[in-house]
């Protein structure tokens, strides 16, 4: 394996080690519907890291952005820096989804939004 290789692997097994250290500590506090938001995410996350070990510098560095995107929540300070919505992040990870030519990962609401109606009392 050149030097290269062995760059671009650690490189991937650094970015998983992030997501699945984020997810673990996301399990400590959400809830369904939430959870399970986060849970797809980083799945979606996962796969795009291990697909992106063959591609350009540019797309990898794409992939990289997302999963920053994702694991780093910034700490509230008042009305100047909000903490980051799952939601938000989701937009940003299936915005690179698509431009990286995987629309079979973009990650929807459709069971986050299921699950909510079927919790929801019948009216």
């Amino acid at each position: 394996m050149s030097t290269g290789q062995h760059g671009f692997q650690l490189g991937t097994d650094i970015l998983i080690r992030k997501v699945d250290s984020h997810l673990a500590a996301l399990r400590v506090g959400l809830r369904a519907p939430e959870l399970e938001l986060a849970e797809r995410l980083a799945h979606c996350l996962r796969e795009l890291i291990a697909a992106s070990t063959q591609a350009s510098a540019a797309d990898r560095a794409q992939v990289r952005a997302a999963v920053h995107y994702f694991v780093l929540r910034r700490e509230s300070r008042g009305q100047l820096l909000p903490v980051r919505s799952l939601t938000a992040a989701q937009r940003v990870i299936n915005k690179v989804v698509v431009q990286l030519g995987r629309p079979d990962l973009v990650v929807d609401g459709r069971r986050e939004r299921e699950s909510v109606t079927s919790d929801s009392p019948a009216r």
